[in-house]
């Protein structure tokens, strides 16, 4: 589907596919259907002997080369218009990939800048993995490269961790957000201002609800592999708070396959300046380029929204995530979690300006992985439900909390959950509820699509508190 309405069709691999790696350069032959092309890249070595892992940067601006080579992992500079060209009609589209494909293809350049890099990853492959590894591949790049890097990721399972930068409309964000966000950059003008989009996508510019796909659920195709999402909340034009959705919605995907702490997002930042370098970001990248390329960690990703750019998940869904089973057919380098997925970030009345430490004592982490929670148990109940309560993650002045209500011995229609707030303590935003509040009292009450509940079923809500997390008395009720 994402192929069909969103970005055109990837062709499989060519019939035959050359070239060479050096310490400097990769070249790539193609020939298909009677047709050839070629393009090169080049490559930039960090200190030390290989054969390297790699991070693809697309475009050349933006990403932070410095820190890619500084983890010991090589930079692959590869120009995407080369492959497809901008500044040309839908209907006479140039570069590498058109050159095979013909100039009239209904290919966007999102796909055709994915094929490309598709092709650098054969070569490496081909190569015999003296120079490069072909099995640690990663891919970044910001803004239009950024789209580019987010479709990369999405439509080659051998990237191993995906790290899109202000991607904008037609990268992460949710196309429906999109059109609701104002001050965004309309879908119409995304699908003009460069043929990026498939040309099937000119039916959905002004009605995104039709889409029978949305961002989130390319998000998802990535998972359960690395996935770095980077945004900058003070250029409306970015479209942050749609991006933030597909982020959240994202990780329930991630959650769902038991890999929910391969996933970061990341928005809180204090330079405005669109594709900047971002010190906020360096740590959580050197933790993902060590996890997913050198396979040498396993720390968990982080989430953290900016308090100016966060949507609000449960305003989107109208699903349950699922809890899957079976074999997962990708790379997951670590067990499935024992607790839910964080679906929501750190502190919203305060941007984050600076990353966390990197020592132990860190207290704003993301997903959680299969760590105990900080406290839980039952805490209230009746003969129709009880409700659970569990402090998710807690950093200096905030916490994170989930409540799960459990039905009895009989089915209920409907649940409120009810408690008092300690001395300090404030709730500043609260998914998969309906909240109102009197003083210190609290009312949760069910949504539409989660408040029938079987026998013995459950769901749970969840909230940013400000203040210190303790565990409160709950009473639970139905309706």
């Amino acid at each position: 589907m994402a192929e069909r309405f969103v970005y055109g069709t990837k062709p499989a691999k060519p019939a035959t596919v050359t070239g060479t790696v050096s310490s400097s350069s990769i070249t790539v032959s193609v020939s298909d259907q009677g047709r050839s092309a070629s393009f090169s890249a080049s490559v930039s070595l960090p200190s030390g002997t290989g054969p390297f892992p790699a991070v693809i940067v697309v475009g050349g601006f933006g990403a932070d080369t410095a820190t890619i080579r500084g983890a010991g992992v090589a930079v692959i500079s590869y120009d995407p218009l080369a492959v497809g060209r901008e500044g040309t009609p839908r209907t006479n589209k140039q570069g590498a990939f058109y050159s095979i494909y013909g100039n009239t293809s209904s290919t966007g350049l999102l796909a055709a800048w994915s094929w490309g890099a598709s092709r650098i990853i054969d070569v490496i492959e081909q190569s015999g993995g003296t120079i490069l590894k072909g099995d640690a591949i990663g891919v970044t790049g910001c803004s239009r490269y950024g789209k580019g890097a987010f479709a990369i990721g999405a439509f080659d399972q051998r990237i191993q961790l995906t790290m899109p930068i202000e991607s904008g409309s037609a990268g992460v964000p949710i196309m429906r957000g999109i059109a609701a966000e104002s001050g965004a950059q309309p879908l119409s003008s995304a699908y003009s201002e460069q043929p990026w989009l498939g040309d099937a996508f000119s039916s959905f510019t002004g009605n995104p609800n039709a889409l029978p796909i949305d961002q989130h659920e390319v998000v998802g195709m990535i998972a359960p592999r690395g996935l770095f999402i980077m945004e900058n909340p003070t250029i409306a034009w970015l479209a942050t708070r749609p991006g933030s959705v597909s982020a959240l919605a994202g990780a329930e995907i991630y959650k769902a396959l038991g890999a929910g702490d391969a996933i970061s997002y990341w928005s809180a930042v204090s330079d405005g300046t669109h594709c900047a370098v971002r010190s906020e970001w360096r740590d959580p990248m050197q933790k993902f380029l060590r996890r997913f390329l050198l396979k040498t960690g396993s720390d968990a990703g982080v989430f953290r929204i900016a308090s100016n750019a966060q949507g609000n998940l449960s305003q989107w869904v109208d699903w349950t995530t699922p809890t899957l089973t079976g074999t997962t057919s990708g790379p997951v380098t670590s067990n499935p979690p024992t607790s839910a997925v964080v679906t929501s970030t750190p502190p919203t009345s305060a941007v984050v300006t600076s990353a966390p430490p990197t020592s132990a004592t860190v207290t704003t982490s993301g997903p959680p992985t299969s760590a105990p929670p900080t406290s839980s148990g039952p805490t209230g109940s009746t003969d129709a439900c009880t409700a659970t309560y569990r402090t998710v993650n807690a950093w200096q002045g905030g916490f994170q909390g989930e409540v799960t209500v459990r039905a009895g011995a009989a089915s209920i229609n409907g649940w409120t959950v009810r408690w008092t707030l300690a001395s300090g303590q404030t709730i500043a935003q609260l998914w998969s509820g309906t909240l109102t509040t009197s003083g210190s009292s609290v009312t949760v009450r069910n949504v539409a699509w989660n408040g029938s509940l079987g026998a013995s079923g459950s769901t749970a809500f969840g909230f940013i508190g400000n203040g210190s997390a303790s565990t409160p008395t709950l009473i639970c009720a139905s309706p």
